[in-house]
């Protein structure tokens, strides 16, 4: 675990009920040391205070979280397990996400996915839940996305922390390491979670596999003796900017609290050593700003921070650099990319896009790797988790890309490490998935029989009705459509001698669904029915009354598929010659209201002869305003909307 990976307020608790009072003093020290993020020295008491057999919610959290916010997700497991069965009825839901994610670092997704459902029942309005219930297939879609890199070990790894790697323009990756050893400044371990404190380092790239040499402390004045990591250089090599406690001018910060936070600085290199510190103008003494990455051209600047409009933890966000070298106002980068968990390390392709850690998006556990692809309008694709092996059930993250060789690297505390977080090379392979891949597919039937229906019409349609696709069924009765994430869309199915039917569907935003909608076609018709001139095929047909919206004469969509029966009736007898005879209400005066049923009854025809491709002889049609309504509403007579509607119709009148 490092340091940077949460940089959170964690609230201080009141005293745990039921224990004893010569426990207090030794629990107010123990929560002071938890307010001061120092988990390891806090664990300690709350553990002998555990063993003595108290119990509390309260200390099963500060227990929990004290495994938890160090990355030792299977550590936390029983605490949280003991916390979320035990306080049952006054449980904070953030501890059910916690409790998840706990369980995923060890691959028992089943029971982490129960978890979460029981979380989505109690948070509410929460990105968390609402990406996981739209993606309960998130497991699959990871193994399509997974093999896409071949990773390796490197041998600069040490048996500290070694973590975000960062590309510079003189064939060199830069990265944090508290690998500093038992001499001078680095003797300081840091009470957060036992570790010394972090420096910059460098190590030459060879070129063909990626594989690091030696590494070497950077020079200059950038490496103090509080932490520093998380570099993003300048195209030139000229200016790094870079992630460090609140220490600037050689005072150290702190907020309101007395904790020291994390800040954002640039330096300048000088006679090969980097000099010039300052501490970007946006920063605060009130909350953390971190881990920044420029975008290829400079004018941009990412990294992540809790400020006050952060949706969760960690949000990610933008900031403008100016061509004097100043800067806009930070942006958060939005819902679609932060939620009310973690976005973290992002880094800027030279492509333009956005890779960062997340988990509060659905993945394997821990932090995992996303990325998210620009568009046109200036905002962020959906974001995708790039799969196995990169992301794993514990924490991956700082990951970085050279598109050109395809080389790159990130890290994780993944087991099989030299320490605490190391750092991998991978070489890619294939292309990720990053666009939707969604589609529908079903079995078309006889809904009596249950028979298949092979050679139906099926008819993709969008949202305005007009057709996308069409096709018909196989040999099994079978269709199949792609489809397009957040649309909604009409399937249709029509086959002679039966009523055409259709269903609505409406895409989520999973990147890789199958829809199943199967469709079923009642014969109906006019089998077995005696038909006569003067006769209403539509009541003849069972339709649903054809109506219009007020003041309206557009066919709407529920009236599209009942007129699709009226068509498959003159396809099915090509004898049949009809009369549509359009009505309106009595709101309005008789000579508007005998223009707007005229009108409603051409809209009517034209749609049957352009649907259906009808000859046009077979159909006519005209107008009778308000003078033959079905009920009692004239003029002047009180109705409702609904008993109004009624009269709002077309009639389909048998001429031969």
């Amino acid at each position: 675990m490092n340091f940077t990976k949460y940089f959170i307020n964690i609230s201080l608790s009141i005293l745990l009920s039921g224990i004893a009072f010569s426990q207090e003093k030794r629990l107010a020290k123990a929560d002071e040391s938890f307010s001061r993020y120092a988990f390891v020295d806090a664990r300690k008491i709350y553990l002998q205070v555990a063993e003595k057999g108290y119990e509390s919610a309260d200390l099963f959290k500060k227990i929990g979280d004290s495994y938890y916010f160090n990355a030792r997700l299977e550590d936390a497991i029983p605490w949280y397990e003991k916390l979320t069965t035990t306080y049952v009825d006054d449980i904070d839901p953030e501890y059910l996400f916690r409790y998840s994610q706990s369980l995923k670092s060890v691959q028992r997704y089943d029971e982490a996915d129960k978890i979460m459902e029981r979380f989505n029942t109690l948070i509410g309005n929460d990105q968390r839940a609402e990406f996981f219930m739209n993606t309960r297939d998130y497991l699959k879609f990871i193994e399509m996305q997974s093999g896409k890199y071949k990773l390796s070990k490197l041998s600069v790894n040490s048996k500290y922390s070694d973590y975000a790697p960062s590309f510079n323009n003189q064939g060199q990756l830069v990265f944090a390491s508290s690998r500093g050893g038992n001499s001078g400044i680095s003797r300081i371990v840091h009470e957060w979670d036992e570790m010394p404190f972090l420096d910059l380092y460098s190590s030459t790239i060879t070129e063909e596999k990626g594989t690091l040499q030696a590494p070497k402390k950077i020079k200059g004045k950038i490496n103090t003796k509080f932490h520093e990591s998380s570099t993003s250089f300048s195209n030139d090599g000229q200016t790094v900017y870079f992630t460090r406690n609140n220490y600037t001018k050689r005072r150290l910060g702190s907020n309101e609290k007395g904790t020291t936070l994390l800040k954002l600085y640039k330096a300048i290199i000088e006679n090969n050593k980097w000099d010039n510190i300052e501490e970007l103008p946006f920063n605060s003494n009130e909350y953390s700003m971190a881990h920044p990455a420029l975008s290829a051209d400079g004018t941009k600047l990412y990294f992540a921070s809790d400020m006050p409009d952060s949706r969760g933890l960690s949000d990610l966000y933008v900031i403008d650099i100016n061509e004097d070298g100043t800067f806009g106002e930070p942006r958060n980068l939005g819902d679609k990319i932060n939620t009310e968990g973690r976005e973290t390390f992002p880094y800027v392709s030279d492509s333009g896009r956005l890779y960062f850690a997340s988990d509060g998006h659905v993945g394997l556990g821990g932090l995992d790797i996303f990325v998210t692809v620009p568009e046109e309008s200036g905002t962020f694709s959906i974001p995708y988790n790039v799969g196995k092996p990169v992301n794993s059930s514990e924490d991956d993250f700082t990951f970085v890309l050279n598109e050109d060789t395809k080389i790159g690297y990130f890290s994780s505390n993944r087991t099989g490490g030299k320490g605490n977080d190391d750092i991998y090379s991978f070489k890619q392979i294939e292309e990720l998935i990053t666009t939707c891949n969604q589609y529908v597919t079903g079995k078309v039937t006889d809904a009596n029989s249950k028979e298949v229906l092979v050679d139906a019409e099926i008819f993709l349609l969008d949202d305005t009705n007009s057709e996308l696709q069409r096709t018909v069924t196989d040999a099994k009765g079978m269709y199949r459509f792609d489809l397009e994430c957040e649309k909604q869309y009409v399937v249709r199915a029509n086959k002679t001698t039966y009523n055409p039917t259709e269903t609505l569907l409406t895409t989520n935003s999973v990147l890789e669904h199958e829809y199943d909608v199967a469709l079923q076609l009642d014969k109906g018709g006019l089998v077995g029915k005696e038909a006569k001139p003067g006769d209403d095929l539509a009541k003849l047909l069972d339709l649903e009354i054809i109506y219009f919206d007020l003041d309206k004469s557009f066919i709407r969509p529920d009236a599209e598929v009942e007129l699709q029966k009226i068509i498959a009736a003159l396809k099915e007898y090509p004898n049949l010659k009809i009369d549509i005879r359009s009505h309106t209400d009595s709101r309005a005066n008789n000579q508007y209201n005998m223009s707007l049923s005229e009108r409603r009854a051409k809209s009517t025809i034209k749609y049957i002869i352009g649907k259906g491709k009808i000859d046009k002889s077979r159909i006519t049609g005209r107008g009778y305003g308000e003078t033959q309504l079905v009920n009692a509403c004239a003029d002047d007579v009180s109705c409702s909307e609904e008993q109004h509607q009624r009269n709002r119709r077309s009639e389909f009148i048998i001429l031969q």
